[in-house]
């Protein structure tokens, strides 16, 4: 994919020659003609670097630095100006303009500073986040984000909460956050709220000594008291009850916790990383979550993207799976086709990163020709589609189309296990209760299959 630059300037010759010269150095260039143009296509995309005029017809070149700033702050921003003067050219570095331009513009000037700029914003990138444990595979604006938060991240103990639907790799990013921080050599612990049983929780958390309850034999040290000195990861938080959600609430407030059936107070430094596949806001007008608790957790929020919304990481993410597939499991070399990568890239990925290392560990294993094509990838995800079937879904628009590849694909996974939707959802690399709602809205009637 191409690096998009985004070209602000009121000179309809300036757009026009900025265009041509960048064009030929296969930059992808979009131009505008005001301010506000340029601000509501970057509610859309966003691209890799904007070049914009300080002085714009009936608009301040500044005052739309602040508005792209403040909505993207680590966008480049190189200025362009014939009479900038130096105030304002302190004014927009402050505000966090990479460079400028002087007219009349230079063409050897302009691709050097482009060139700087987009060297600089990668080299950054990487001098902050010497990542440890980086499979976060992707060159998307949305990972892009993501590495840089978890950069920002790491360099503090502030709590951080991770929002993503499952199989977007949520926990990868609380490792790498770990990995990368200076609690790095103290120890990381995990816990899947939503896999242990609410009677259980507790114990699980804070410990419990010998003797409180049915069962307990012997003293257990909980999760807190592990991760002291490093990292606690609350995986799918929302899930957690509300009793315990207020005593997760008093640790961190107070920096201490009690073993149940205990009465010493243990103090702990535990930095906390949590984790949701669900709108925690929507949980709290549920009456789900505590509100307090929330924003008590969510000082520094990451959003990891669906694979949907960053299809442009797929063929790197296919290329990544296929030589580790190959390493791991000591196979001869194989290559996806270009028909079989878009076909792939046309597919919805309900089950996100997980499903694809699953599809593409399958494929590799099972394709004893050395090319994996088209046909291998249609029989794995959409054997189920007859020809006719085929034929009906080209009249369908591509949200349609990709809907019924799916209900198809659900269907097809759920034959082959007999209706056990643990052993499907394994299978299609998605959660138990994630399966289930996807049954729901795509209206499969497991009974009737």
């Amino acid at each position: 994919m191409n690096t998009k630059i985004f070209v602000v300037d009121d000179d309809k010759n300036i757009r026009k020659s900025l265009k041509e010269i960048l064009e030929d150095e296969n930059y992808e260039v979009q131009v505008f003609p005001s301010g506000k143009a340029c601000l509501k296509q970057l509610e859309k995309e966003k691209p890799s670097l904007i070049l914009l005029d300080v002085w714009l017809q009936n608009e301040d070149g500044i005052e739309v630095l602040k508005e792209i700033k403040k909505n993207d702050p680590f966008l480049p921003v190189i200025m362009i100006s014939g009479h900038a003067t130096i105030e304002i050219a302190v004014q927009a570095t402050k505000i966090g303009a990479y460079d400028f331009l002087e007219k009349p513009l230079s063409i050897q000037s302009v691709l050097e500073k482009i060139e700087n700029c987009l060297q600089n914003k990668t080299s950054e990138l990487n001098k902050d986040i010497q990542l440890e444990y980086d499979e976060l595979i992707g060159e998307s604006e949305q990972i892009y984000k993501v590495k840089q938060a978890i950069s920002q991240a790491a360099k503090t103990n502030a709590r951080v909460f991770i929002y993503g639907e499952n199989g977007t790799g949520k926990e990868l990013v609380a490792r790498m956050i770990y990995k990368n921080s200076n609690r790095k050599n103290k120890p990381f612990i995990d816990i899947n709220c939503a896999a242990i049983p609410e009677e259980l929780i507790e114990s699980e958390l804070f410990g419990h000594e010998k003797g409180a309850f049915t069962g307990a034999n012997e003293r257990r040290i909980g999760k807190f008291e592990l991760a002291n000195g490093g990292t606690l990861f609350l995986d799918e938080i929302c899930d957690m009850s509300l009793t315990t959600q207020a005593k997760v609430l008093r640790v961190i407030e107070e920096q201490n916790i009690t073993r149940v059936g205990g009465s010493e107070k243990i103090h702990i430094d535990v930095r906390i990383i949590a984790a949701t596949n669900v709108d925690p806001l929507q949980a709290i007008k549920d009456g789900k979550f505590r509100e307090d608790l929330y924003y008590r957790l969510n000082v520094i929020p990451i959003i990891m993207p669906p694979l949907r919304e960053r299809i442009s990481d797929i063929p790197i993410l296919l290329n990544y799976f296929l030589k580790k597939t190959i390493e791991t499991n000591q196979l001869k070399p194989k290559i996806f086709t270009n028909p079989a990568i878009e076909l792939l890239c046309q597919y919805s990925w309900p089950g996100n990163v997980r499903e694809l290392k699953n599809i593409v560990e399958r494929l590799v294993i099972l394709t004893d020709k050395e090319e994996i094509g088209i046909k291998e990838v249609r029989e794995s995800l959409f054997t189920v589609i007859s020809d006719t079937d085929k034929d009906d879904l080209a009249n369908l628009d591509l949200k349609s189309a990709r809907r019924e590849f799916e209900k198809n694909y659900i269907i097809k996974a759920l034959k082959q296990f007999d209706g056990n939707i643990s052993k499907t959802a394994n299978f299609l690399g998605m959660e138990r209760t994630h399966l289930h709602k996807k049954i729901k809205n795509l209206n499969i009637k497991i009974k009737d299959e």
